[in-house]
């Protein structure tokens, strides 16, 4: 009777196996960042969205770097349209002293979010920053529209870096002609 136990127990032993998650690889974070060149501002370009982002339009995210080595946030976009209410958050990034790359962004005290550069072209002009977790991703560039080219090749850095690139969404962005 036990033996026949352990048989029937067998194939659920292994449909439980075989559902669990594979381990991804650690994150890899771009090397040597330029704060410097760094700083300024980001137009959201793409994501997969936090809850305060699934209606964003024109997003912008610029950075200053304080005297104490923090970086100033400030992340902007119009909520639900583009006539939407503004809306405004100024959390503070906690640049890793061992990381240039690796912050902890703090919205509310004592909270610090994780937030990884992952990739940064050579002239600073597309980043992408996630998270280990690979829940929430943010494609940037310095301007708000991207060529086909250039935003296919940043999804293929998502989803080199292990991101389910079917959970991106672009960001609506729509500016007057300078």
């Amino acid at each position: 009777m036990r033996k026949l136990a352990y048989l029937a127990a067998l194939p659920l032993a292994a449909a439980l196996v075989a559902c669990q998650s594979v381990p991804r690889a650690p994150i890899q974070t771009v090397d040597d960042l330029d704060l410097q060149r760094f700083m300024g501002d980001w137009y959201v370009i793409a994501n997969i969205p936090t809850f305060l982002e699934t209606s964003a339009h024109n997003a912008v995210e610029t950075y200053e770097l304080t005297p104490e080595g923090h970086v100033a946030t400030t992340f902007t976009f119009r909520d639900g349209g583009f006539d939407g209410p503004l809306k405004t958050y100024r959390p503070t990034g906690f640049v890793s002293e061992h990381d240039n790359a690796v912050w902890g962004m703090q919205f509310l005290w004592p909270i610090k979010a994780e937030y990884l550069v992952l990739y940064v072209d050579d002239s600073y002009q597309r980043t992408i920053i996630g998270r280990s977790k690979r829940d929430y991703l943010w494609l940037m560039a310095r301007k708000p529209q991207l060529s086909d080219a250039e935003y296919a090749e940043m999804i293929a850095a998502a989803a080199d870096a292990g991101y389910d690139v079917s959970r991106i969404r672009q960001v609506p962005q729509r500016w007057p002609a300078t």
